[in-house]
Parts: C-alpha cells; sequence; structure tokens
C-alpha cells in the first residue's frame, strides 16, 4: 500500500501513541510517584511510559522509557494490551500497556517523580491514577498464553471515567 492510500485525513478520529510499562520484580512491582508540581498525577502512582516518538514502534518506544524515566531494562517485555481513550470528539489516546520483568539497572533521578518497589499485597494502601486499580489485575494476569486485553476509556458527561474491557 502506498503511502497516500494510508487513507490519512484530518476529518477522521486521530489518536496519540503512548507506552505504559509495569515492571516486576517477585512480588513487588515499580511504579512512579508523580512529582508534586507535576500538572497531571502529582503525588499518584503509575508505570512508567510516555509518547511514542516518530520513527519508533511501540516496543521500541516502551524500552526507551524505561531507560529514560527509569534508567531500568526490563527483561520478557511483552504487550499485555492496548487502551483506547476518547479524550475528546477528535483526537484520542492509543495506550500500549506493556509488562516485563526488572532485569538490572539503577534508578535514575527525574523531574517526573520518585521510583518506588511496592508490594502487590499492598498496593491498594498507595494513591493510585484514577485507573490503575481496574488495569493493573489485568495486566498481572498476561502471562504471554493469552491474547493481550483490549479497553476503552471514555468520560461520562460529569467527567468521570468508564472502563470498558472488551471481550
Amino acid at each position: 500500500m502506498s503511502k497516500n492510500d494510508q487513507g490519512v485525513d484530518s476529518h477522521r478520529y486521530q489518536v496519540i501513541p503512548r507506552t505504559l510499562t509495569f515492571v516486576i520484580k517477585g512480588e513487588d512491582i515499580l511504579l512512579l510517584k508523580g512529582a508534586p508540581q507535576k500538572r497531571l498525577w502529582a503525588n499518584l502512582y503509575n508505570g512508567i511510559g510516555g509518547h511514542i516518538e516518530k520513527g519508533e514502534d511501540v516496543l521500541t518506544a516502551a524500552r526507551r522509557e524505561l531507560r529514560e524515566e527509569a534508567g531500568i531494562q526490563a527483561a520478557n517485555l511483552r504487550l499485555c494490551g492496548t487502551v483506547f481513550v476518547d479524550a475528546s470528539e477528535k483526537v484520542g489516546i492509543a495506550l500500549f500497556v506493556f509488562r516485563g520483568e526488572y532485569d538490572g539497572g539503577g534508578f535514575l533521578q527525574s523531574d517526573e517523580g520518585t521510583l518506588e518497589w511496592v508490594n502487590l499485597a499492598k498496593i491498594r494502601q498507595y494513591p493510585l491514577v484514577a485507573d490503575l486499580e481496574t488495569l493493573l489485575p489485568k495486566v498481572l494476569e498476561s502471562d504471554g498464553r493469552k491474547p493481550p486485553f483490549a479497553a476503552l476509556y471514555q468520560y461520562d458527561s460529569d467527567g468521570r471515567m468508564i472502563i470498558t474491557f472488551g471481550s
């Protein structure tokens, strides 16, 4: 298919691609506590991720974000699922969710926040980003034998997030 046949049209719904990665070490998961001055997710815990840059595939982007934001590598990094976020009428977010096992490296200091190993049994004791309590069980269930999950995040008229998983 040629470049012109790709159907790119500014009138179509478009997405901004991002990655979100969760790194596991035994019974712990690595989370980033958002810096207090962050506009979004200040003092809330989330996985590690960011935007996919032009010329990157999703796996390369996930690995780069781990290096840039955490200074680490993850073995067996695999796609667990995709999340489409209906952020507006014209533009959404395509979130590619990964899981991997800790494979070494020291933590970096970052303006993004503080990295912390959190015991999975105690995760509900932490202030998490709004969707993490629902998303994380799907990530943890992902063992490479099941197909990746698919989720859609939409917002009701009061701005509350509605999460739907495909079947």
